[in-house]
């Protein structure tokens, strides 16, 4: 198995545990929690069930019994509510020989059907029998990420403060990626591995639907821009089954796909007409948890003037390109690259990669040990010429690093005019933020830095092997 060291040895321990452990998995869909929790335990489970999608109360209750008859109680009696079906798993688990008992229950929100009373019936058996023992490892798992931590992590009734191990499953880094295309035979450039990642982000699926001997663009025009691509119409289906369909995390993503600079809180609710509440609070929490946005203080600036970004590599790819595609052309990919279309769309991807990157630019830096604080920056003053800072590395060693980032094919030239922009940069944030520190700036491109009568205005240089390490 590809990555994912750490939340399996977090798995393990949770299941040496002297005592019993209650295990939340949770991350987008195609993210990897299933295989990940399958393979930590070789495929081998004292009771495993996974919930029906779009089924009723009657069939997930039923499917449940089915699980129950096959892994252990033949004879268990159709249960007439989930508080039966929790007393006929206490029956199977007490009657088992494991030294642990591991509980899989995969896609939970599922079982959740309207007026179920399927949260109490969990409750209940954690509660009053699962955690009075020491031998149970009780592990949830879900793409519905609202349902996990609104239902479960927040939950202010019987599962307050229950669950002992939450796990989120993040998408895999460059590195990763890069080991699983070689793992499945694909024969891509480090650059192309990147530009990959700028569509797919770090999601283990769409990376095993790529074909050995097609390029990257065969593959992309293949997926997502035939009609009939596995990928085609993965958008939608994505935000299905993370999020309850009120529409209001897919307007404010598609709010900030028009705002790539990103928003503060007045600016999406003035724009989506949402009103400031607790359930905006809770969808911006929600997109935020499963790495779709991002937000960042500015320094000087109060908490509520944060900004929200659009942070997900794949959903900037849809509303940069797929969502407003009229033309049904299924190589449109191939024909647009080294448009200025896609320029200008892979300028702004890759910085979302950088971003995604923080560790391996630490690294790069000699840094890894120093605690920093990341963000953008903006300047709209009026005495000089606006400016933005890609990202801001400040640190506690007292330097900060201004990022310029570029994803140009080949290295990288400063001519004057550039050079002056960078000078122009400097110059405001120095002015408008007054730093007590070294100010650096730092370059980070696809192919380095041409060295030149201008390149001295630059600090420190990161390309992109550093970004895969």
């Amino acid at each position: 198995m590809i990555g994912r060291l750490q939340e399996k040895s977090r798995l393990l321990e949770a299941a040496s545990s002297k005592y019993s452990e209650f295990v939340a998995v949770y991350g987008r869909r195609r993210v990897g929690k299933t295989f990940l929790v399958r393979e930590t335990f070789n495929y081998t489970f004292t009771f495993q069930h996974s919930g029906l999608s779009k089924v009723n109360y009657a069939l997930q209750l039923s499917e449940f019994w089915r699980s129950l008859k096959g892994q252990g109680l033949p004879d268990c009696p159709r249960p007439k509510d989930w508080f039966d079906a929790f007393d006929s798993l206490k029956t199977l688990l007490a009657k088992s020989t494991d030294q642990k008992k591991i509980v899989f229950l995969d896609e939970l929100p599922w079982m959740d059907t309207p007026r179920s009373n399927f949260v109490s019936a969990l409750e209940h058996f954690w509660n009053g029998w699962a955690s009075a023992r020491k031998d149970i490892l009780l592990i949830i798992c879900g793409s519905a990420t609202s349902w996990i931590i609104s239902k479960v992590l927040k939950n202010h009734g019987g599962l307050y403060n229950r669950v002992t191990l939450r796990l989120p499953i993040r998408p895999f880094s460059l590195r990763e990626c890069r080991d699983l295309a070689e793992e499945n035979g694909l024969r891509f450039t480090e650059r192309d591995i990147a530009e990959c990642y700028m569509i797919m982000g770090g999601i283990p699926f769409y990376w095993s639907r790529l074909q050995r001997g097609l390029s990257l663009a065969q593959n992309i025009d293949g997926l997502f821009f035939n009609p009939d691509g596995e990928l085609h119409h993965e958008f939608h289906e994505l935000f299905a089954s993370l999020f309850k369909m009120d529409g209001h995390h897919v307007a404010i993503l598609e709010c900030l796909g028009k705002h790539l600079n990103g928003l503060m809180r007045s600016e999406i609710m003035a724009e989506t007409k949402m009103k400031s509440n607790g359930s905006l609070t809770q969808t911006l929490e929600e997109l935020e948890e499963c790495g779709f946005i991002r937000r960042y203080s500015q320094p000087g600036h109060p908490k509520t003037q944060q900004i929200f970004q659009l942070f997900d590599n794949f959903t900037l790819f849809h509303y940069q390109y797929m969502a407003n595609n009229r033309t049904n052309d299924a190589h449109f990919w191939t024909s647009s690259l080294n448009s200025p279309m896609h320029t200008a769309w892979s300028g702004l991807a890759f910085e979302r990669v950088c971003m995604q990157h923080i560790a391996q630019i630490q690294k790069a830096l000699g840094i890894s040990g120093v605690i920093c604080n990341f963000y953008a920056w903006r300047y709209n003053g009026k005495s000089r010429k606006g400016a933005q800072i890609d990202l801001v590395i400040d640190r506690q060693d007292n330097v900060i690093n201004l990022c310029e980032i570029k994803f140009s094919r080949n290295p990288f030239a400063i001519d004057r005019d550039y050079s002056e922009n960078l000078q122009n940069k400097l110059d405001a944030f120095m002015e408008e933020v007054a730093p007590q520190k070294a100010v650096h700036l730092t370059m980070i491109s696809a192919n380095g830095l041409v060295m030149n009568n201008y390149s001295g205005i630059i600090q420190s240089n990161i390309v992109l092997a550093d970004l895969f390490q």
